[in-house]
């Protein structure tokens, strides 16, 4: 994982435990996310830029908040904008 669960956490400022397998399954939702928008797996970054951990935060936050009213079509063209530099031509 790009970001820890302690580092999510932090940003959701979630101080209990409970929560934290759902935390574990949105932070890996996200990440899927981020790397079908960049078309490329976040293991090819040598060290992953910041505006992409930052984008996977964005992401994990809307699930975790939104949950289900979660918009996916305002969440994916949010990080298709945050990730533009990044983005591949293709796979």
């Amino acid at each position: 994982m790009v970001i820890t669960l302690e580092e999510a956490k932090q940003y959701l400022k979630v101080d209990v435990d409970e929560e934290n397998a759902l935390i574990v399954s949105f932070i890996a939702a996200a990440e899927d996310i981020v790397e079908g928008i960049l078309r490329q797996p976040l293991s090819d970054f040598a060290e992953v830029p910041e505006v992409v951990r930052q984008a996977i935060f964005f992401a994990t936050a809307q699930f975790y908040e939104l949950r289900e009213a979660l918009l996916t079509p305002v969440l994916v063209e949010t990080i298709k904008r945050l990730l533009f530099a990044y983005r591949k031509e293709s796979w």
